[in-house]
């Protein structure tokens, strides 16, 4: 490809609504242009490494036996409805009608579609097991839509389901994929961590995260050097405090006047917050009342959990009013679970401890010396957040905290979906009997600007060879030059006829203007025509290091053919 027919929209600076570095990139390197607010449109040079992406997924899904197919982004309501989520999915889900009122959805997701197909292909058990998988668009109508291809209304997944017979047939094909996961992100040069994770809308018993490590992450994880334990700190457990037996001391209310927050009481009362456990009451609209949450003063909620236990959803779970919590007869600041008249939900934690400070749901006082089954109920279960220093559930050692952006997610459905819309199998008795499914998710668009984000320096991006845009190009300091043009062009030629995917940058511009173009858009070897032209010397610069190296014309072409070679 020769510049002077290309769409090179590079940017000296980026949009102001760009605020990491590699949406950053992206937008200066002219790969995305933005349409609206989380929508994108992909130019020449970032629509060819999606594409290049997208093909080492293909590559490695079809290894492990998937089977492509292509469907619908427009899903009918009825679908929805048979499965349980068209009111549960949120307010993301995109809803819309036709000319005829009938109503339908842009797909988040394919779950409804897939299992709908296989209940009408598959009757018997020999078609079994079956991996259909597809990568499309998907739309979900995000709140704050951010980060550029990180979090946005329209983007590209790759979405696969396992069918099988059994639940033993489910455990293969989610080893199966786990390992396809690994060999993927792998190929594509991401540092990447897989992590347990909670299964939220999507439903199921079992999950895997695949993050792509970074400080900009949205996900944060908590794993173990000890054992290997890692886990998305919505999903993350911890080993747990042993019971307290201490002796319980006699409940003791006690003024604690304008005394809200856990550091104002255990600031006036001079004692660790740990001692201390909040109440924190939510409006549940799932189910439509108010429910409590009972933590260690010094711990965060994981409302993901609280909703699990619940049987909620995050999307409709919000901080009660202080109306709200008046109608309990509580008041804000000073909530506690003693005679609380709601449903509420003890950590274990609180379970475990002994003597502990608590809200007394009247202004300006609270109670000393709480115990839980003494003095107050609930049901106990696991509602905190883990962070780095909790031990591990596994080996009892500390943990680490690390961000990073999920790229991936593997899940055990087992029979949600199959059993809700009647997709079965003839068994060998003549039994119908519900296919056991999996579910498998790449971000694609994500793990492009995730690999930017791992890749890159203060020139621009650093493509890794295997999805960089073009593998090397060629820049004439002076194209008018006869023997720079020459030796520009026969290199060019010789790179095309070897498969290698070639520019040469054949603009009338600066040589400085042209450098920082390619620099900027991160091809990985860039062969400088310039003054040793006559002499078949060319300049050799590699973009991953900036080393650059005088080599003959020759050598320049063996060392790209050489690296290319060896690309996964």
């Amino acid at each position: 490809m020769k510049a002077s027919q290309m769409i090179i929209g590079t940017l000296k600076e980026a949009p102001q609504e760009a605020k990491i570095d590699s949406h950053v990139l992206l937008l200066r390197a002219g790969l995305i242009k933005n349409e609206v607010a989380g929508i994108y449109n992909y130019l020449p040079t970032g629509l060819r490494s999606l594409k290049k992406v997208e093909n080492i997924i293909r590559e490695e899904m079809d290894k492990s036996g998937g089977v492509e197919i292509l469907c619908s982004a427009i899903q009918p309501k009825e679908y929805w409805e048979e499965s349980g989520r068209w009111f549960k999915y949120g307010p993301e889900l995109m809803r819309l009608k036709d000319r005829h009122e009938r109503e339908f959805c842009l797909g988040p997701t394919h779950e409804e579609v897939f299992t709908t197909l296989m209940r009408d292909l598959v009757k018997s058990s020999k078609q079994l097991p079956l991996l259909p998988y597809q990568i499309q668009t998907k739309y979900r109508d995000e709140l704050r839509p951010r980060f550029g291809l990180m979090r946005g209304r329209e983007f590209i997944m790759k979405d696969a389901y396992s069918f099988d017979k059994d639940e033993k047939g489910l455990e293969v094909s989610y080893q199966n994929m786990y390992d396809c996961y690994s060999r993927i992100f792998t190929r594509l040069g991401l540092h990447w961590q897989a992590v347990l994770a909670d299964t939220g809308n999507i439903g199921g018993n079992g999950s895997h995260q695949f993050m792509a490590l970074s400080d900009i992450g949205e996900s944060e994880i908590v794993y173990c050097d000890e054992c290997g334990y890692a886990a998305d700190v919505e999903k993350a457990s911890i080993k747990e405090i042993d019971l307290d037996n201490s002796e319980m001391l006699p409940l003791e209310e006690k003024e604690t006047p304008n005394q809200r927050t856990i550091e104002e009481i255990s600031g006036f009362l001079g004692i660790d917050p740990k001692k201390t456990a909040k109440t924190i009451i939510y409006h549940d609209y799932v189910n439509n009342k108010l429910i409590a949450a009972v933590i260690r003063g010094d711990r965060e909620i994981n409302e993901i959990k609280l909703c699990n236990e619940s049987n909620s959803n995050e999307n409709y779970l919000e901080l009660a009013k202080d109306e709200e919590i008046l109608s309990l007869n509580s008041i804000h600041g000073f909530c506690g679970p003693k005679g609380l008249e709601c449903d509420i939900y003890i950590d274990i934690e609180v379970a475990n401890s002994k003597n502990l400070v608590i809200g007394a749901n009247k202004k300006d006082y609270h109670y000393l010396n709480a115990n839980y089954g003494r003095d107050f109920n609930g049901k106990v279960c696991d509602l905190k957040k883990a962070v780095a220093g909790d031990l591990c559930p596994c080996c009892g050692k500390p943990m680490k905290q690390e961000r990073g952006i999920e790229v991936g997610q593997i899940f055990k459905l087992q029979t949600k979906y199959s059993k809700a819309m009647n997709c079965t199998y003839v068994d060998e008795k003549g039994q119908n009997v519900p296919m056991v499914m999996g579910c498998y998710g790449i971000g694609v668009t994500r793990t492009l600007q995730s690999i930017v984000e791992q890749y890159h320096d203060e020139f621009g991006i650093k493509w890794p060879l295997n999805v960089a845009p073009y593998q090397a190009v060629i820049v004439p300091i002076n194209y008018k030059d006869g023997a720079q043009k020459n030796l520009a062009d026969e290199i060019y030629e010789t790179l095309k006829k070897n498969g290698v995917e070639v520019v040469l940058d054949d603009r009338d511009e600066r040589p400085g203007f042209k450098f920082k173009d390619w620099e900027l858009i991160g091809v990985p070897f860039m062969i400088v025509c310039g003054k040793r032209a006559s002499e078949n010397v060319v300049e050799f610069k590699v973009r991953s290091t900036m080393e650059k190296t005088e080599k003959t014309k020759e050598d320049a072409i063996s060392f790209v053919l050489n690296e290319i070679r060896n690309i996964q």
